[in-house]
Order: C-alpha cells, then sequence, then structure tokens
C-alpha cells in the first residue's frame, strides 16, 4: 500500500533529504512544501525522474495561516488522505542577547517554528482521526531540550515544539495516531546560513573543526521512526554528531 507523507520545509537541509530517501523506495506518494518555488520544481523533477514516486508540490509560507488553509482546502481529494505528516520547516535567525534582539526575528522564529507547526498539524491531523490512523513527526532540537548563550528566543520556540508534541501525543495516542519528535543537534544545512543572513563566512564558523551531523543522517532517523510496525511510537529521538555532547560542548581540532 503506498503512502501519503507530506513534508514541510522541502527545499532543502533535512526536509529535502527525507524527500529523496522516501523516494528512493518507490513506497510513498510525497507532497512537498515550502517557499520558493524553483527549488520545489526542480526537486519534483529529480525525484520524479527516477519514476518510481508520485510527486505533488505547493509553495506558500506557513507562517500564513489564509495560505495554509487555501493550500489545504484546494488539495485534490487523491491528497488528502495524509499519513505521515513531518513538520519539518523551522528557523534560527540571529544569535543575539536578549536585550539586543531583533523583534523582525523573533517573529519569523515564533510564527515558522510554533505557529506554522500548528496550522499545519490543526488542518491535518481530523483526517487522521476520522481514519483513525496516521503519525506526525515534528523537527525539534537540543535546543529544545537545554538552552545556550544568545539561543534564547530560538531556545523556546523548540522547547514550545517539544512540549506540544508531548501533548498531541496525550491526546492523540487514544485514537491511533503515533506522534514522535526527533531532535537533532549540530547539522550542516542552510541553518547557520539563515541565521546569520547569508553571512557564509560566519556560517562555517560554526562547524568548523568538528564533523557536524548531515541531513542525510536526519533523514535516516526519520524514515527509521515512520518505518515502525503499527504497534511501535518511538516518541523521541536525540541526537548528536559524535563531537558533540550537549548544546554547548562542542570538541574542536
Amino acid at each position: 500500500m503506498v503512502k501519503t507523507v507530506l513534508i514541510t520545509g522541502a527545499t532543502s537541509g533535512i526536509g529535502k533529504a527525507t524527500a529523496r530517501e522516501l523516494s528512493a523506495t518507490g513506497r510513498y506518494r510525497l507532497i512537498l512544501t515550502g517557499r520558493r518555488t524553483e527549488r520545489l520544481e526542480e526537486l519534483k523533477d529529480e525525484l520524479t525522474r527516477s519514476g518510481n514516486t508520485d510527486v505533488h508540490v505547493f509553495a506558500f509560507d506557513i507562517r500564513d495561516l489564509s495560505a495554509c488553509k487555501a493550500f489545504w482546502d484546494n488539495l485534490p481529494d487523491g491528497l488528502r488522505q495524509v499519513d505521515v505528516l513531518i513538520n519539518n520547516a523551522g528557523l534560527a535567525k540571529g544569535l543575539n542577547e536578549i536585550h539586543e534582539g531583533s523583534f523582525e526575528h523573533w517573529e519569523q522564529m515564533i510564527d515558522t517554528n510554533i505557529k506554522g507547526l500548528l496550522y499545519m498539524t490543526r488542518l491535518i491531523s481530523p483526517g487522521m482521526v476520522e481514519r483513525r490512523q496516521g503519525h506526525i513527526i515534528n523537527l525539534g532540537s537540543t535546543a529544545g531540550k537545554e538552552t545556550y548563550p544568545n539561543g534564547n528566543v530560538y531556545c523556546a520556540t523548540k522547547f514550545a515544539v517539544n512540549a506540544l508534541t508531548k501533548a498531541m501525543r496525550v491526546e492523540l495516542y487514544d485514537k491511533n495516531i503515533r506522534v514522535t519528535t526527533v531532535d537533532p543537534g549540530m547539522v550542516e544545512t542552510e541553518f547557520s546560513l539563515v541565521r546569520f543572513d547569508g553571512d557564509e563566512e560566519r556560517a562555517k564558523n560554526v562547524y568548523k573543526g568538528m564533523t557536524p551531523l548531515s541531513p542525510a543522517d536526519i533523514a535516516d532517523t526519520i524514515i527509521f521512526c515512520a518505518t515502525r510496525p503499527a504497534h511501535v511510537n518511538i516518541s523521541e529521538v536525540v541526537i548528536y554528531p559524535s563531537d558533540q555532547a550537549n548544546t554547548t560542548t562542542v570538541k574542536r581540532s
């Protein structure tokens, strides 16, 4: 049976890697969302060239509730039975102490990491409840386990993801819906480039002298969680690179 998987933030990093690995199995129908239309179309072309995967892409910003609703309301009936929702879209902006933080950065992180996740979950989970089956996988962070200097609002948003995931699990387990959070440590994606507004040198220094996780490492973990037997729910996975012990302790050569 082909399952339908919806991935938010699929234009880069973990979302893109997860789409690629799911496509390689030939067992999933993919709904990929993100803000960058050109990147979504390129990914769709890449994945459909193999002939193994039915791929549908939709460009919109999950911070915009009306855009989320329009996407869902206009989704063809054949795609509305989402078996696995991967709430992957998220970002960090800035690295300032709280008294110097940017209101714009705060709004962007809160609207994407918390509200966007809630919007998509609220739209898609009723169908899972009605069918009494489904799986919601939220991308958290080790920053949602312990704070680090200057991470204030980003950490707060990931603590919120952790709390929401636990709440979802308690409220949905008796409806046969599994809920998982995957909490990565340092992963080399566009994350730091976005955080530092495109400053490539500053972004590279984040991973200097150590070996970070790759998007494929996290994709492997997500797919492991998603492919367990129906009676197994991997509730939470915390994954660090070997060079990292916690949010502030990193071995560098």
